[in-house]
């Protein structure tokens, strides 16, 4: 028992890590690709689909309050030798997250455009963000499995196999997109239907993936049966881990659609390029999320080990890094500014509001770096509600309010909206570095509650 139990603890962090540094750069990376060629498409149709994802986003997050559970209390089950509750434990997140999928896509394919004229977007950039929603909602309930399912995986130090299934959706997704636009090969232009039939299809498929995965490295076979027969303890540790944390990136997600909705009264240009810097900025913290998952994943298990002091070491030491490559890449960004947004698009309105964001970013990324990491390693720790109340606190008192604040009373634009986002990450990520040195896993660890 204790070679396993050194095969799990002993992990170090750039062999986890650098499977998901890969995964999440081709996941946003699709996200990018799709957004490009669409805005070569339409400027309408790229706008329209960032809306819409914004929107299946925030209900994604109620697939990832299985998910974050199962990947803590994996990891300290497996930390502390409990290797039976372990696969108990991902028998349950995957069962759980096939209801949540179900439930929510039927929801989003009645009320999708109910919840779309909540963003004040009219004319094409609706239509546009009605069918992506339409198509891609309907089939959430894949996206729901396959999170769980790939938490499992990570779970267990599988990062590569995981690794594998996105790039074999990416592959799938831009050859689609590529038929979609172009029409090669004589084939009819479809636009943002074929790019969001392209999503469906690649869903479908990582499903299956990551179920050969899951059978073939740890020897687990998900049935019909763990549909209908769950742990009912499995669901309240899943649940007691997972709601205050899902509830801490609802939160994040809701503010951004609200703020998004301030945005969309400054004009089209701005609400374009809102859009494209999005997906730019996600390439300043993609090196963050992948080291914090890869951090998290290791904490779980020295929390379930009772190793504290490495613990909480491992999460200064993931700290620092990922404040300094955040700060070196926006500033590489900021430099490069206009070639990178001439990729996106060549309206100069767009660009002339885009330009100075660029610059606030390099402001931004650090604290966002600061506030995914040790959040991150919090909710490992067992201090699941911290995250959660400073955040509803920052997102709506900083983020939301001094967006329109600064944005549409005081007229900065999109500049004032990025202010105040800087403000609320640096805000919430001082706080969590101050709670991450006072050992909150001294009242907090969730194996003593759970096991």
């Amino acid at each position: 028992m204790s070679s396993q139990i050194n095969k799990y603890n002993e992990q170090t962090l750039f062999s986890i890590s650098w499977p998901l540094f890969i995964e999440l750069s081709l996941h946003m990376g699709i996200g990018i690709i799709a957004t490009l060629i669409l805005s070569h498409y339409s400027d309408n149709a790229a706008a329209g689909v960032g809306v819409a994802n914004q929107l299946l986003n925030m209900f994604i997050l109620v697939f990832n309050v299985t998910s974050i559970g199962a990947v803590i209390l994996i990891g300290q089950r497996l930390g502390a030798g409990k290797y039976k509750e372990a696969r108990h434990v991902a028998h349950s997140a995957f069962g759980l997250n096939f209801w949540f999928g179900a439930i929510i896509a039927l929801m989003i394919f009645i009320f999708g455009g109910t919840l779309l004229s909540f963003f004040d977007i009219h004319g094409k950039v609706y239509e546009y963000a009605l069918i992506f929603t339409h198509i891609c909602g309907a089939s959430l309930f894949l996206e729901s499995i396959s999170l769980a399912l790939s938490a499992v995986l990570r779970s267990y130090g599988y990062t590569k196999e995981s690794m594998s299934v996105t790039i074999l959706m990416d592959c799938i997704s831009i050859i689609g997109n590529i038929l979609a636009i172009s029409g090669i090969f004589g084939l009819p232009i479809t636009g943002v239907t074929g790019v969001s039939w392209a999503i469906v299809i690649a869903r479908l498929i990582a499903v299956l993936a990551l179920l050969y995965f899951i059978h073939r490295r740890l020897a687990l076979r998900m049935s019909i049966k763990d549909l209908f027969k769950i742990n009912k303890e499995d669901v309240k540790g899943l649940l007691a881990i997972g709601i205050p944390s899902a509830g801490e990136n609802f939160s994040y997600q809701f503010s951004q659609l609200i703020i998004t909705g301030f945005i969309a009264t400054l004009g089209a240009p701005s609400l374009a390029a809102r859009v494209y810097i999005n997906n730019i900025s996600m390439i300043c913290y993609l090196f963050t999320l992948a080291i914090a998952s890869g951090t998290q994943l290791l904490i779980a298990r020295y929390i379930g080990g009772k190793q504290f002091e490495r613990a909480l070491q491992r999460g200064i030491k993931t700290l620092k890094i990922a404040m300094l490559a955040s700060f070196i890449t926006s500033l590489i960004i900021a430099l490069t500014g206009s070639p990178i947004l001439d990729t996106f698009t060549h309206n100069p309105n767009i660009i002339a509001v885009g330009l100075p964001i660029l610059w606030i970013i390099i402001f931004t990324e650090p604290g966002r770096a600061m506030n995914i990491v040790l959040m991150s390693a919090l909710k490992s720790a067992g201090d699941v509600r911290f995250p959660v109340v400073i955040g509803i606190f920052s997102m709506w008192g900083f983020a939301v309010c001094l967006s329109y604040l600064l944005g549409v009373h005081f007229e900065l634009g999109l500049i004032g909206v990025w202010i105040a986002q800087g403000v609320d990450e640096w805000f919430r990520g001082t706080f969590a570095t101050k709670r991450w040195l006072s050992r909150p896993w001294s009242r907090k660890t969730i194996i003593k509650v759970t096991a």
